[in-house]
C-alpha cells in the first residue's frame, strides 16, 4: 500500500494561510499599512477602486527594499522583524509573522515598485497567485508602491461571499480608523473611486479623534492618564450623559496596536455602573504602554487578541484612573458637605404639644341597664347612639372592602403573572376566602379569556394540548411587524408619513458608506431620507406604519442590520431593512401587556405560516410539556 501523506506545495499552503489572514479587502490594508509603519514612514498613502475588489494601492515614505529582499519578501515565513524565537517575547513591530504578504500573493494579482533612499534604482516585481511573472529594475522613488489586484480571483468561492461595495467600504473604513487613531504622527490619504474619503495630518491623538468621528466629540471627552510601574495608560473617555445606545466608539491599544480585550472592556463599563443606562455604552479610546516581555501578540493570525501577563493589576488600575478622571471633571454626581446655608432643623420635643388631660364620663355605668336604654338625649343615649352608628359604619366599610376586593379579582384575571409566589387562580381564592371552614380549595377551569398570562413582563403563558406554551412577546411581535411590511413593500403600498420637526443623524464614515448604499431602497420602502454632506443626513419621513420609534435609532439599526448580515444586499438589502423595522417598532421586552392586547398578539401570530421563528432563525415558542411538569412535582 502505497503513502498517504504528502507534503503540499507552497501555493497552496499560502491559499490555506490567507483564509485565516486574508478574510476580505480590509484586511489587505490592514497588513500593507502595517509593513510601512514598520518600514518607518510617516505618509501613506491608501488608494481603491471597488471598495477593494479591483485595486488596493499603498504607497508609503519608508525604507524601502533592495531587489533580493524585495523577492525574498513574499516568501512564506520570510520576515525582517524577527531572527529567533526569543524574539516573540519583546516584539516591538506590528508584524512579526512572514505570512501576510505570501497570503496577499496567493489569492490576487501583485505588483510591488520599492527603492531604497541610498539607491539609485529601484525593483519591480510582479506575482499572480504566488507565481512570480517578472522582476526587473525599475525607476520609483524612495519607498514601496504595493499594488494588489482582483483579490480572490482563484478563489471564487470566497469572492462569491465578498458582500456589497458599500459594506466592504465600511469594513475599511472600520479598520482604517483603528489604523489612523493608533498612529497619529503618521499622514494619511484614502482614495476611493478617484474621491478623497480621509486626508488626516500629523497631530496629536485627541485632535485625530476629532478628525475621524466628527467635532461634537471635543467637549464630550475626558482625559484619563496615569504611569505605574506595570503600565502607562492614556486616553479619553465620554461623559456618562454622553453615552450611545448604539454606534459606542470603543478602541484599546497597546503598544502602538490595536487589541480587542472583554476584560478590559467590563472594567470601563463598571467605572459607568449606576451612571448611565444598562442599554448604553460609553465611547473611549485608551492607550497602553508596557514591557514587552509580558503580553503575547502570538495568539491568532491577526494579532487583535492579546494575552497580559499582569491582567488583574492592570484591571485595577484602570478602573482606578478611570474613577479618577470621571470625578476630576465633574462627570460624576459629587455630595455637597457644605452646611453654611443649610436652614434650621428644629429639635423633636415630645412632650411640646402633648395632653395628658383625660375627660372621663363619671356618670356612666357599664352595669346600669337604664342608663344603656335612655333616651338619646342622655349621655348614655349619644354612647349608644354613637355605637351604633359605628357599627353601621364599620359594616358599610366592610362591604365596599369586599366589593373592591371582587373587582380587584376580576381585573386581575388574565394579567401578568410577574410575581411567581401565586401559583393559584386568584377567582378560585376569592370564591373561596368566604369557605375557609369547609377546608377545601376549588381552583376552577380557566375559561378562554384567562388563556394567556404574562410572566415578568417579557413572556406569555397559554395552555396547549401538549403541555405550556411559552411565547416571547418582543420576537413575536417582530415576526408579525416583519411579515407585514415586507407584504406592503412587495405591494408598493408603504405610504410616507412626514415628520414634524426633521431628523438630523451624523453619522461615521463607515455608517455613511453604508447608508449611501441602502438610501434609495429605504425611501423605495416609505423613508423620506436625504443626505445634507459631510456624513450627515437627514429623516424628513418615515413609512405610516412605523409608530413610537426613535429616527436616529432606527437609522443606525438599519445600518447594523445591514453590516450584520450576509449575503450580498442587492440580494436581500429589502430584508434588512424590514427587519431593522420590525425590531424598531416591536414591543420591548418589560413592557405589561392587558389580556386584549395578549389575545391580539396571540391571534396574529398563529395566523403566520412560520410562527416559530424569526426572520433570522431565534426561536419565538417552545413548549413545557404535561410530562415535564409533572415530574418537577414528583
Amino acid at each position: 500500500m502505497s503513502d498517504i501523506i504528502k507534503l503540499l506545495p507552497d501555493s497552496v499552503a499560502n491559499q490555506i494561510a490567507a483564509g485565516e489572514v486574508i478574510q476580505r479587502p480590509a484586511s489587505v490594508i490592514k497588513e500593507l499599512v502595517e509593513n510601512a509603519i514598520d518600514a518607518g514612514a510617516t505618509i501613506i498613502k491608501i488608494i481603491l477602486k471597488d471598495a477593494g475588489r479591483t485595486l488596493i494601492q499603498v504607497v508609503d515614505n519608508g525604507c524601502g527594499m533592495s531587489p533580493t529582499d524585495a523577492r525574498l519578501a513574499f516568501e512564506r515565513h520570510s520576515t525582517s522583524k524577527i531572527s529567533q524565537a526569543s524574539d516573540l517575547f519583546s516584539l516591538h513591530t506590528m508584524g512579526f509573522r512572514g505570512e501576510a504578504l505570501a497570503s496577499i500573493c496567493a489569492i490576487s494579482q501583485v505588483e510591488l515598485r520599492t527603492m531604497r533612499k541610498d539607491d539609485n534604482i529601484g525593483t519591480r516585481i510582479v506575482i499572480s497567485g504566488s507565481t512570480v511573472e517578472s522582476q526587473e529594475p525599475d525607476v520609483c522613488t524612495p519607498g514601496s508602491n504595493m499594488m494588489v489586484k482582483n483579490l480572490f480571483f482563484n478563489v471564487p468561492a470566497r469572492r462569491k461571499f465578498l458582500k456589497s461595495d458599500h459594506v466592504e467600504m465600511s469594513n475599511i473604513l472600520r479598520e482604517f480608523e483603528r489604523l489612523a487613531l493608533v498612529n497619529p504622527n503618521v499622514e494619511f490619504l484614502l482614495v476611493h473611486n478617484d474621491t478623497t474619503v480621509h486626508q488626516l495630518m500629523k497631530c496629536s491623538f485627541k485632535q485625530r479623534i476629532i478628525d475621524l468621528f466628527g467635532k461634537a466629540l471635543d467637549k464630550q471627552l475626558v482625559p484619563v492618564e496615569t504611569d505605574t510601574s506595570l503600565v502607562r495608560i492614556s486616553g479619553f473617555v465620554s461623559r456618562p450623559e454622553n453615552a450611545r445606545k448604539r454606534g459606542a466608539l470603543q478602541y484599546l491599544m497597546v503598544n502602538g496596536r490595536n487589541m480587542r480585550h472583554p476584560y478590559f472592556h467590563k472594567a470601563v463599563m463598571q467605572c459607568y455602573d449606576q451612571l448611565i443606562p444598562a442599554d448604553e455604552q460609553p465611547c473611549y479610546f485608551l492607550n497602553f504602554t508596557v514591557d514587552p516581555d509580558t503580553i503575547d501578540v502570538n495568539i491568532h493570525p491577526t494579532k487583535n487578541e492579546i494575552k497580559f501577563e499582569n491582567e488583574q493589576p492592570i484591571w485595577q488600575i484602570l478602573t482606578a484612573v478611570i474613577k479618577e478622571g470621571l470625578g476630576k471633571f465633574n462627570a460624576v454626581p459629587s455630595i455637597e458637605f457644605d452646611v453654611t446655608d443649610a436652614p434650621d432643623i428644629p429639635v423633636f420635643n415630645p412632650n411640646a404639644n402633648a395632653s395628658h388631660e383625660v375627660k372621663i364620663d363619671k356618670s356612666y355605668n357599664p352595669f346600669n341597664t337604664s342608663t344603656r336604654d335612655s333616651s338619646p338625649s342622655t349621655s348614655g343615649g349619644s354612647w349608644r347612639s354613637g355605637l351604633n352608628d359605628a357599627t353601621q359604619d364599620w359594616e358599610k366599610l366592610y362591604e365596599d372592602f369586599a366589593r373592591n376586593r371582587d373587582e380587584s379579582y376580576e381585573t386581575m384575571r388574565g394579567s401578568a403573572l410577574n410575581d411567581m409566589t401565586d401559583d393559584v387562580d386568584l377567582s378560585a381564592v376569592s370564591s373561596t376566602m368566604n369557605d375557609e371552614a369547609a377546608g377545601e380549595l376549588d381552583f376552577g377551569a380557566v375559561t378562554d379569556s384567562q388563556s394567556a398570562m404574562q410572566l415578568k413582563n417579557r413572556y406569555i403563558l397559554s395552555p396547549s394540548k401538549s403541555g405550556l406554551m411559552v411565547i416571547d412577546q418582543h420576537r413575536a411581535h417582530v415576526r408579525i411587524l416583519y411579515d407585514r411590511y415586507i407584504d406592503l413593500a412587495n405591494l408598493d403600498a408603504l405610504s410616507t408619513q412626514r415628520v414634524i420637526f426633521p431628523e438630523v443623524v451624523d453619522l461615521t464614515a463607515a455608517q455613511n458608506a453604508v447608508m449611501e448604499g441602502i438610501v434609495d431602497e429605504a425611501n423605495a420602502l416609505g423613508f423620506d431620507i436625504s443626505c445634507l454632506g459631510d456624513n450627515s443626513w437627514t429623516l424628513n419621513g418615515m413609512p405610516s406604519v412605523m409608530n413610537d420609534v426613535n429616527p436616529r435609532e432606527l437609522m443606525l439599526s438599519m445600518i447594523d442590520t445591514v453590516v450584520d448580515g450576509s449575503g450580498k444586499i442587492a440580494d436581500d438589502l429589502r430584508h434588512n431593512i424590514a427587519l431593522s423595522m420590525a425590531r424598531a417598532a416591536a414591543i420591548k421586552p418589560g413592557r405589561q401587556l392587558t389580556s386584549a392586547e395578549m389575545e391580539h398578539l396571540l391571534g396574529d401570530l398563529f395566523k403566520l405560516t412560520t410562527p416559530n421563528y424569526t426572520p433570522d432563525g431565534k426561536i419565538i415558542i417552545t413548549i413545557i410539556a404535561i410530562d415535564d411538569i409533572a415530574r418537577l412535582f414528583a
